[in-house]
């Protein structure tokens, strides 16, 4: 079988993991070697159907002896085409499509061929081609094998910027039943080696940036030559296979985060590819749950909201017709709504409509002038949303809706939409795009990132010019909101309290998983 052949096949196999991230690392050029790496540089193309071709995806090898239930590459479908990579074919293949401007990068997958370890050890030999022969500067991410010996793991470490082992399914109870051949054990162990491997690498090389003992020098750690998994480790999760409810799922998700100190946790709705008495009977893809999951576990990442906060064990399930902030806030009414012109950075994060973003923007904003409906939309809020929790230099701004948690949850209630293109419209995964199609460059991205920079500083001074900069007027402001600011500041406590007492039990991944 040709490379061409080989390419369909095991770039097609390749498509149910999840990879749509940034690299997390930057990499500079240099002479004589090739390629380079950016931070956001990886996943910022995006085709029609929502996701990104920048990265070479592939499998090693689809020849699999793991006879997983949901797996399409399991060793019982006996109508699959098996093929396998030699190290070399993957390796000029991936330098062809990087000098051609294809690809940015190689995420790069497999099946268990023989065992983990004979596996693991053809992966390496791709990258080492790669990096030490090809002199290869770019973005891989490397997918470990669950089983594999802590020696090739540490090996292939020092060659990959980004690591993943897939957690598959969100409860060992599940994954003895739907792939038996795979362990608790053989999945958190290499989990938690990338883990203190990553954190003895930092500590090492910032103890040699410090240089401390001038007269001690030969007893230094000197660097390794290439740093352990410098964008960190991620892991997938399928859901929709297994009973688990997303309480079970985002309290799994949040201990990874705490203890294992994953950059990403990913889902992916279950599609279903085989017959097996064990999977689930119906054909519908759960892409609306995975969607919110990915919103919860995004307050949890970036807006400070706690598991308990987001879901509870008596409503184990998060609402499909408003997002987890919205239904947080219809659930904690007595906290709302907030003075825009007042209100913490902290309690402003948790008002429906404001984003990192937003919530940033009007607090230095406020500083210069009071801010009303007109400033918050040239800020970039979704003032139709955030309208209902605030009060703008003290008046209501959702007026006309009666301020109740049925009314209120009738107004924002809203299908999610997915767009008339792809996975969310098809419900289904037609395959990875091809490697022709229109590929973004990092001039474009640059020159990308500078417009939305100024786009960003034009907001912000439209909103201070535009309400005018009258020395009473923040005043008059801070005056007019000053009950709502007292109540705000009790609501802060009260939520604090509440905070901390969510925050006493935290239990393991072990435990959860």
């Amino acid at each position: 079988m040709d490379v061409a052949d080989k390419l369909e096949i095991l770039a097609d196999a390749a498509k149910y993991d999840v990879a749509c991230t940034s690299s997390g690392v930057d990499r500079a050029g240099k002479k004589g070697r090739l390629g380079a790496a950016s931070s956001a540089g990886c996943c910022h193309s995006f085709t029609a159907d929502g996701r990104c071709i920048t990265l070479l995806k592939v499998l090693m090898t689809n020849v699999c002896v793991f006879d997983c239930a949901y797996c399409s590459s399991r060793a019982s479908n006996e109508g699959v085409v098996r093929t396998c990579f030699k190290p070399r074919e993957l390796a000029d293949l991936t330098i062809g499509f990087y000098r051609r401007n294809y690809i940015e990068g190689l995420f790069l997958s497999s099946g268990v061929m023989r065992n983990p370890d004979f596996t693991s050890e053809l992966m390496i030999q791709t990258l080492e081609i790669l990096r030490g022969e090809y002199g290869f500067r770019g973005y891989i991410h490397a997918k470990a094998v669950p089983g594999t010996s802590p020696e090739l793991i540490a090996r292939l470490g020092h060659l990959a910027d980004r690591m993943s082992v897939n957690l598959e399914l969100p409860s060992s109870e599940s994954l003895a039943l739907l792939a038996p051949q795979k362990s608790k054990r053989a999945i958190l162990a290499p989990m938690r080696q990338i883990s203190e491997s990553i954190a003895e690498d930092a500590e090492s090389r910032a103890l040699v940036r410090r240089r401390t003992t001038v007269y001690m020098a030969s007893s230094r750690p000197r660097a390794a030559a290439r740093a352990f998994v410098p964008a960190g480790q991620s892991t997938q999760m399928i859901i929709g296979a297994s009973p688990e409810s997303d309480y079970q799922i985002l309290s799994l998700s949040a201990a990874l985060y705490r203890s294992l100190s994953l950059k990403r946790v990913f889902f992916s709705a279950y599609l279903p590819v085989n017959e097996d008495a064990r999977l689930p009977s119906a054909d519908a893809v759960q892409l609306n749950r995975e969607h919110r999951l990915y919103q919860a576990d995004w307050l949890m990442r970036f807006y400070g909201f706690e598991v308990g906060e987001v879901i509870d064990e008596e409503h184990p399930f998060l609402a499909t017709d408003v997002d987890p902030k919205a239904n947080w806030a219809l659930n904690n009414l007595d906290l709302f709504p907030v003075e825009v012109n007042t209100a913490p950075f902290e309690t402003l994060l948790r008002v429906p409509g404001i984003g990192v973003r937003g919530a940033k923007l009007i607090v230095r904003a406020r500083r210069q002038s009071t801010l009303r409906e007109d400033e918050l939309r040239r800020l970039g809020v979704a003032y139709k949303r955030a309208r209902y929790f605030i009060t703008c230099n003290g008046t209501y701004a959702g007026a006309g809706v009666e301020f109740s948690r049925e009314s209120l949850h009738a107004a924002l209630a809203a299908p999610i939409q997915g767009g008339r293109h792809g996975r969310r419209a098809d419900r289904a995964l037609p395959g990875q795009m091809s490697l022709f199609d229109s590929v973004s460059t990092p001039e474009k991205e640059r020159a990308l990132g500078r417009g939305r920079a100024a786009q960003e500083h034009r907001a912000l001074a439209g909103a201070v010019t535009g309400t005018g900069m009258v020395a009473g007027a923040a005043a008059a402001g801070r005056a007019g909101g000053g009950s709502g600011a007292g109540v705000t500041r009790g609501a802060v406590a009260q939520d604090r309290r509440a905070l901390a007492g969510a925050r006493r039990a935290k239990p393991t991944v072990e435990a959860l998983f």
